[in-house]
């Protein structure tokens, strides 16, 4: 027989996956829920790869909640949805782990795979989760998000700025963020680096998002043509799934 995916917590996970979030309060609960049972998981509990990912995830989409309620953004609507579309990839890659699907993305399995075992460091499997997430999955949220609100992705339009504010968002989160990802002798090294590890995280995630949104332009134009369309996910796929497995190996603990 074989062994059940999710381990003790099956039946909980799958319950939780069933469930579609409609908005970005229902996407925080649906986060907040889903790291309860992954620091369950065996045989890595709270060490476990994804929980990692997810815990960042959470973090940021709770800014982005708060930031919704305070009128941060100029176009919330847009905001609104781009989270929920952007969410539910996440939710469908490990709907479709979990049932055994090949279709699972390859930039999603190669972190779903070390759920098991062997151990991965904290800060690289976070690090593999956003290039999962942005690279692959961000693009695409973006084409659905346009096509639901009968617009299309515009440099400098407002919905072009408040994705531009999600970067700032980021960067107000990095450092606590990624401190929380760090040994004690590891933090000792951070200080001595002063804010330099934190001002280049902070870009680099400032420069994979305006790729991202770059994609979707792309995506966007061909987005009427199956195998053009089918294409692009593969490129994507396959890029995103390279640069996590390289995040997962030997040298990507070089991170931390």
């Amino acid at each position: 027989m074989t062994e059940p995916v999710w381990g003790p917590v099956q039946a909980d996970m799958v319950d939780l996956l069933a469930e579609h979030p409609a908005d970005v309060p229902a996407v925080v609960d649906h986060l907040t829920r889903l790291q309860d049972l992954l620091v369950q998981l065996p045989p890595l509990l709270d060490s476990c790869p994804l929980a990692d990912f997810n815990r960042l995830y959470l973090t940021i989409t709770t800014s982005v909640l708060e930031g919704l309620y305070t009128d941060r953004f100029v176009d919330p609507a847009f905001l609104s949805r781009l989270d929920v579309e952007f969410a539910a990839r996440y939710f469908d890659a490990l709907r479709l782990w979990s049932d055994g699907n090949p279709a699972t993305p390859n930039a999603w399995a190669c972190l779903f795979e070390r759920m098991c075992g062997p151990d991965a460091r904290p800060l690289p499997s976070a690090a593999a989760g956003v290039n999962a997430h942005i690279n692959f999955d961000l693009p695409f949220a973006l084409v659905t998000t346009f096509a639901h609100l009968e617009s299309e992705p515009v440099d400098s339009s407002d919905q072009h700025r408040d994705y531009l504010e999600i970067n700032k968002i980021f960067a107000e989160k990095i450092p606590e963020l990624r401190r929380g990802y760090l040994e004690r002798w590891q933090l000792l090294i951070d200080m001595l680096n002063g804010n330099i590890d934190d001002w280049y995280q902070g870009e680099l995630v400032g420069y994979t998002r305006d790729v991202a949104w770059r994609n979707a332009q792309r995506i966007w134009r061909c987005r009427h043509d199956p195998h053009r369309h089918e294409r692009e996910r593969k490129r994507l796929d396959d890029a995103a799934a390279a640069l996590g497995r390289l995040l997962l190996s030997p040298l990507g603990a070089l991170l931390q």
